[in-house]
């Protein structure tokens, strides 16, 4: 119980990062209402699986490697950016395409590597999870603490992107959805596109 009012604030801090509307999310709403609960939950776990490998850097103190790294981390955003700017423009199609060309072309497969590459190509998450330990470990604290703590933090994440497959994927949202694809596919493109150009200007900014 030593540590337990830090993995408190630990987890309240990474909640509020990890529920709050971003890419991540939105592109995991989309493909539940899209494609159902399987997708969603394969899409969520690939989420998971991307921001726990973050964890694990960040835990391991390889975080302020990346983020003291100008060029990697340069490289970085530039990925993450292109990869933003890539689903703008599939979000954007797809809210060209009719309806039945829409329901074959999400049926390709492939949820949990799109997923898990969405939050690998994030350097923000790192910088997530580095602000969430950092609030409730200090310098002396031992290194069970700190994989208990990124334990914590994944579980949430997990549950965060469950929750979401599992509410979108609900036949309300999925129905909504089919109503008003294009304008909902046409903002996500929108704000795909306005995330990617953001953290390329970061990277070609720094």
């Amino acid at each position: 119980m030593e540590h337990l009012d830090s993995y408190l604030t630990i987890a309240a801090a990474f909640f509020i990062v990890t529920v709050s509307p971003g890419p991540a999310n939105l592109a995991l709403a989309t493909v539940a209402m899209q494609s159902g609960r399987l997708a969603g939950l394969s899409f969520g776990l690939g989420l998971s699986a991307g921001l726990a490998f973050w964890g694990v850097i960040a835990a391991t103190g390889l975080g302020v490697v990346v983020q003291g790294t100008t060029t990697l981390l340069t490289l970085l955003k530039l990925c993450g950016g292109a990869y933003l700017i890539w689903l703008a423009v599939q979000s954007g199609r797809s809210a060209a395409r009719k309806m039945q060309q829409t329901a074959t072309a999400a049926h390709k497969g492939g949820w949990f590597w799109r997923g898990m590459l969405l939050n690998l190509s994030n350097p923000k998450a790192v910088v997530a999870w580095m602000a969430a330990l950092s609030m409730g470990l200090g310098q002396e604290t031992n290194a069970h603490a700190v994989a208990a703590a990124t334990l914590i933090c994944a579980a949430l994440g997990f549950a965060n992107y469950a929750g979401y497959a599992l509410t979108f994927s609900l036949p309300g949202f999925m129905a909504g959805y089919r109503r008003s694809r294009r304008w909902i596919e046409g903002v996500a493109a929108g704000l795909f596109a306005l995330a990617g150009f953001s953290l390329i200007r970061s990277a070609l900014t720094r």
